[in-house]
């Protein structure tokens, strides 16, 4: 029995599709024979040796695919893993795509960003005893590979040096583009995923992520790639086309976010912030401007050295996650400071921690942080007079209500329906950009006033166009000061929220599916759901379903693959106190279901005791609605949560 018929015979024993099984067989194949990969080749026997049929299938039943404005995925060996193959195709789609995009023949020039990452095989997936041509593979290496297939494409690079010990945050990135002209950009980025993890996420010439139906031609023409043009690192250096960055664009992204400044600077040590980036960028961004405006940042020095394996975080270096502040919390309450800021990885997500009044620390939340952050701009803004004529407030559809609430008080016009993602965002700039107007919110860039997202995206500026903790962390610290300043506290700031527009508890739940499996289970999860949507969640009648790829619905036809699973959206209401939506992640094997329920604004003269007794109400209410809700979920593909 030859190597694929042992193979063949092995993917027999895995639960799949058979046109899987067969594209597999098909993708395996051309990993044996052809040249461009024999440097795989003692890895891929070691797997066929040890019968890894499961994992083995995983790595090549499709290729990995091509969303949310780039790919993101385990690095690994494989067509569906980050690899210099599979980043190197995607450039080349990418160049044609710039091709065709810019017809004119004036020179192309694209922005190059990378993160921390290198790939050291936690998940112990390979033999660390044979050759593995992914092992110890930097972000900075996949972003040099990627810089000789532009330059081969006669596009030009713009790019830190090599021996720069200087990293682009994402936000960075973004602004970066548009302060060169660039026509594009391009970041190695996994983000906050685990430290096996990797990817490549492309931009537009408007420092945004590609939306439909422009992300869709990217997809076909990456899908489309054959051949990849590339040349080597030093040759690409010697071409003319690779320019390094100074510290130009850098100095102006820090200004920009100082610019957001909304109240005094402290005074010297009035005020003390704990700051960590979780082994990321966010101390040349985030802490950077804290400091430059005056602040006294008291950095958590086990986790500020930019490193790829995250040692030193608990859990997730992602500041959704509660447990990966805790060493900032510990140090916090060592040296009595008022706040806690981390950001993620790339430093385009911003996590706090503060203490109530009796100095016990919490957790805000990337909800409780929208909310906040929105309603003390509107006020600092009307309270010096400072409103845009025309103030535009944004939010995805799975952020917190509350945030509408507080624009309507402003009068601000708002929009509370995006699509999950910054693409959207950036999007509406542009649409306000051109026209003047997107859908019935009438006005120009110089009107917006804040967007945010319930995973600790925040954007306080249309010179930026993607999520940006730097100025975030400013404009959080400011209100923490202000508060000081008067006494209190940022959680009595969140309270006073809460009596004034109703107190929302907002949870995000993840059920993940891992594997050819997991992706079948959850689709069809939703394809039930989509069919039969339940009539009653815990016990409340659902008065409104919503499935985002109704093409009769508020989106329109469907403009492509990318778009479809842009929509993958189901929202489910119990009147006006109870919202539900699940979609599968973009970027991680889950299914996110985001839970809202909420009451009305604290009645005038209503009692301590009646306003937590309402509390405990909505809480109560929340985990029924969750418990209910993925239990009728799962139950559709046979599963108990």
């Amino acid at each position: 029995m030859d190597l694929l018929d042992r193979v063949a015979a092995g993917f027999q024993t895995v639960s799949a599709p058979e046109p899987l099984r067969q594209q597999a067989l098909r993708y395996l194949r051309d990993w044996l024979v052809k040249a461009e990969f024999a440097a795989y080749l003692p890895q891929l026997h070691w797997l066929i040796e040890c019968q890894q049929w499961p994992g083995l299938l995983d790595r090549f039943y499709q290729i990995l695919p091509f969303g949310t404005g780039g790919r993101r995925g385990a690095v690994g060996i494989g067509p569906n893993r980050m690899n210099p193959w599979t980043l190197t195709a995607s450039v080349q789609g990418h160049c044609e795509y710039l091709r065709e995009r810019f017809p004119e023949g004036s020179p192309l020039h694209v922005v190059l960003a990378y993160d921390v990452r290198q790939f050291e095989d936690q998940r112990k997936q390979y033999n660390p005893d044979l050759p593995n041509p992914v092992l110890h593979l930097s972000s900075r290496a996949l972003a040099q590979l990627a810089a000789g297939v532009y330059v081969a494409n006669g596009i030009h690079v713009h790019i830190l040096p090599a021996d720069s010990t200087h990293y682009l945050a994402t936000p960075e990135l973004s602004f970066t583009i548009r302060h060169l002209h660039a026509h594009g950009g391009l970041n190695i980025s996994a983000s906050h995923n685990p430290p096996d993890d990797n990817g490549g996420k492309f931009y537009d010439e408007r420092g945004g992520q590609p939306v439909p139906p422009e992300d869709q031609i990217m997809a076909d023409l990456v899908d489309q790639v054959v051949t990849i043009k590339s040349i080597s690192w030093p040759e690409a250096m010697r071409s003319g086309k690779v320019h390094f960055l100074d510290e130009t664009p850098h100095r102006a992204y820090l200004d920009v976010c100082r610019k957001q400044s909304l109240i005094p600077p402290p005074k010297t040590d009035d005020f003390k912030v704990v700051f960590t980036p979780l082994h990321g960028v966010g101390s040349m961004t985030a802490m950077k401007v804290l400091q430059l405006q005056g602040f006294r940042v008291l950095p958590v020095e086990e986790q500020m050295t930019p490193d790829g394996q995250f040692p030193n975080v608990t859990k997730s270096p992602n500041p959704e996650v509660p447990e990966s502040m805790d060493r900032a919390m510990a140090l916090a309450v060592e040296t009595r400071s008022d706040l806690v800021l981390a950001t993620d990885p790339d430093a385009d997500r911003l996590g706090a921690m503060a203490p109530d009044a009796t100095g016990t620390w919490r957790v805000i939340s990337g909800n409780e942080l929208a909310a906040l952050v929105t309603h003390f701009k509107l006020h600092k803004l009307t309270q010096f007079g400072r409103l845009p004529p025309y103030p535009i407030v944004v939010r995805t559809e799975v952020t917190t209500s509350l945030v509408t609430r507080i624009a309507r008080h402003f009068k601000a016009q708002i929009v509370d329906d995006l699509l999950v993602g910054f693409k959207y965002v950036a999007d509406l700039l542009y649409r306000l950009e051109r026209d003047g107007a997107y859908g019935d919110v009438v006005g120009g860039p110089a009107d917006f006033v804040i967007a945010s997202e319930e995973s600790h995206g925040l954007l306080l500026t249309p010179q930026i166009r993607d999520k940006d903790a730097g100025a975030a962390a400013l404009v959080v610290a400011e209100l923490a000061l202000d508060q000081k300043r008067k006494g209190k506290t940022v959680i009595d700031y969140l309270e006073a929220l809460y009596r004034q527009f109703g107190y929302f508890r907002n949870e995000g739940v993840s059920i993940f599916m891992q594997g050819v499996e997991g992706k079948q289970q959850m689709a069809a999860l939703l394809d039930s759901l989509r069919r039969e949507p339940p009539s009653r969640i815990a016990g409340l009648e659902v008065t409104h379903f919503e499935d985002l790829q109704n093409e009769q619905g508020k989106f329109g036809p469907l403009q492509g693959a990318t778009d479809a699973a842009s929509r993958n959206v189901l929202l489910f209401r119990c009147g006006e106190s109870v919202r539900v939506a699940l979609r599968p992640s973009g970027t991680e094997p889950k299914a996110k279901a985001y839970l809202e329920v909420c009451s009305p604004p604290c009645p005038v003269g209503c009692s301590a005791d009646d306003w937590q007794r309402t509390r405990a109400d909505v809480d109560a209410l929340l985990k029924q609605v969750s418990d209910d809700f993925l239990g009728q979920a799962l139950g559709r593909i046979g599963l108990k949560r």
